[in-house]
């Protein structure tokens, strides 16, 4: 196309009067900005000159887009936990504050992914969709906001559903010696919430990365990771990320709480989160206390755990549940740390390495391990059996070590004992199988009406299995009635019991028969009289 120089020309005219035109309206601006210089680095800290306006829990910026938390404010400088790897930075290096706190993303669109406490994506499946941020250090619910728990969280696992039940809105302690269990039953417990609706968050803290591997690998093949998100920090990572996971976790879950919706956080473990708090704050000079560590470890977990909560229906009805993992040394649950967590949260699942040994799984010792929230939280049918399998299990740990000095056991004593070896039978799980409610109920009535004390122990796998797949039989309105109702009528309970009856036949002995047999197989004292002529033959001779 072509154009007349002249027109070119006022089209330049225009287009230069019009940048004039901004360029003059235009008034620049100074922004003061903090810029401080590092004194000193070393493993996971930094000390910093130069910036007197930075607030406590601020961001800072170091070079290569490196995050750090302002942790210490002194008069002189500050002291500040690194959020990533700082190998290249040097004293001298500059500091720029953010006048941000520490957030991380939030929303549906972290279901399903694995990442780090920091929002970053590890599962390459490309950046994180979220349109919110949160804080990660956020104040916990009024008092004023929440409601009693009342509504059960089923685990899945028959001994902690009946013995043990955990609410929405519960902080339940796991806890227990090394490689007694702990993950399985909180892995187990995300698995059963398939059907339930409950969003779960799993916080692995400075875990090995072959142990998140194997985690993220069995929620996939289960089909859980759909509604689950992983927050990860592995134990090769600086201690500052390991610091911050669980606050960054638990801003993720009470998204979706605030929300409405039920939550389940699992904290995998807090030792480690100690360990990492105890790293940072004596590289920081804080002092020491108790074993070591500094005296505010109990107000860094309480201020975490205090966000587990069930928030009122005005408030959406939403509810966190808690469930941290800690791990004890030689089986010592009044150390510092196990003690403090016992006196924060609302019971403690104890896992006894001993019952691990024997191959009695899970290893949930029942003696040590309890809910405060209790029945409140339990349904009716579990009610109305748990309190006589709990006593019936109670009375038979105790005659069984009595019975370990080879005295002898009247009947009574023997027929308490081999109740309770079945009760430690059917309370027995395989990893990765939670058990649905209605099977649950089956077994556990069964027990408490004494069905499986005639059948061998070695059977006992098998008669469970069979009643399991009977209780599918259950009638749909009574297996309503076993979500709903306020007390397990004697109908219902009857019902379940013969069906129960039904499916055990099988495994019962059969005394008559084998009486019978036994009859038949021995010879009639007449007729043994009149056909063995032996006898008769002797007394002719003696009479001869």
């Amino acid at each position: 196309m072509y154009m007349e120089p002249e027109s070119l020309k006022n089209v330049f005219d225009s287009a230069f009067a019009e940048i004039r035109q901004v360029r003059e309206a235009f008034t620049p601006q100074l922004t003061p900005q903090e810029v401080g210089t590092i004194t000193s680095v070393s493993t996971g800290i930094a000390k910093v000159s130069g910036l007197p306006g930075v607030g406590l829990d601020e961001l800072v910026t170091f070079p290569g887009d490196v995050l750090g938390i302002a942790f210490n404010l002194d008069a002189d400088e500050i002291g500040v936990v690194m959020l990533g790897e700082y190998w290249h930075l040097q004293a001298g290096d500059e500091v720029r504050r953010t006048g941000r706190v520490m957030d991380v993303a939030v929303g549906d669109g972290l279901l399903g992914r694995v990442i780090d406490p920091l929002g970053r994506p590890l599962d390459g499946n490309g950046p994180v969709a979220a349109s919110q941020r949160l804080p990660i250090e956020r104040p916990a619910a009024p008092i004023m906001d929440r409601a009693p728990v009342t509504v059960p969280l089923q685990t899945g696992i028959k001994v902690i559903d009946a013995l043990i039940p955990v609410g929405r809105g519960q902080r339940e302690l796991i806890l227990g010696d090394r490689q007694t269990g702990k993950t399985a039953i909180a892995i187990d417990t995300i698995l059963n919430q398939r059907d339930h609706h409950v969003v779960c968050v799993y916080c692995a803290i400075g875990q090995r990365a072959s142990a998140v591997a194997k985690t993220v690998a069995t929620l996939r093949e289960k089909g859980a990771m759909e509604y689950t998100v992983l927050v990860v920090t592995e134990g090769n990572q600086p201690p500052g990320l390991a610091y911050i996971a669980p606050y960054a976790a638990t801003s993720i879950a009470e998204s979706f709480m605030e929300a409405g919706r039920d939550v389940l956080i699992v904290y995998d473990d807090l030792t480690h989160h100690a360990r990492a708090y105890r790293e940072l704050s004596l590289l920081l000079r804080r002092p020491p206390g108790r074993e070591a560590f500094p005296g505010d470890i109990f107000y860094i977990h309480s201020r975490l755990l205090e966000r587990a909560t069930h928030l009122r229906k005005e408030r959406g009805g939403g509810s966190l549940t808690a469930l941290p993992i800690i791990e004890t040394e030689a089986q010592n649950i009044s150390a510092y740390i196990p003690t403090n967590l016992i006196s924060i949260t609302d019971g403690q699942i104890y896992l006894s390495p001993s019952l691990f040994e024997l191959g009695i799984l899970p290893a949930v010792d029942v003696g040590k391990s309890v809910s405060r929230v209790g029945g409140k939280a339990q349904r009716a049918a579990y009610r109305a059996v748990a309190g006589d399998l709990k006593l019936a299990y109670a009375q038979f740990e105790e005659l069984e070590t009595f019975s370990r000095f080879g005295a002898r056991l009247d009947e009574d004593t023997s027929k308490i004992i081999e109740h309770g070896r079945r009760i430690r039978a059917c309370l027995k799980q395989p990893e990765f199988a939670p058990v649905a409610v209605p099977a649950q109920i089956a077994v556990l009535l069964a027990l408490t009406a004494e069905l499986f004390d005639h059948v061998p122990l070695d059977q006992m796998p098998e008669a469970e299995e069979a009643l399991r797949a009977a209780a599918a039989d259950i009638p749909d309105k009574v297996g309503e009635r076993l979500d709903t109702a306020e007390k397990l009528s004697d109908v219902d309970r009857e019902t379940i019991i013969q069906i129960a009856r039904k499916s055990l036949e099988e495994f019962q002995p059969k005394p008559e028969k084998s009486q019978e047999t036994e009859e038949h197989s021995k010879p009639d004292a007449k007729t043994e009289s009149k056909s063995d002529p032996k006898p008769e033959t002797q007394t002719e001779d003696k009479v001869n």
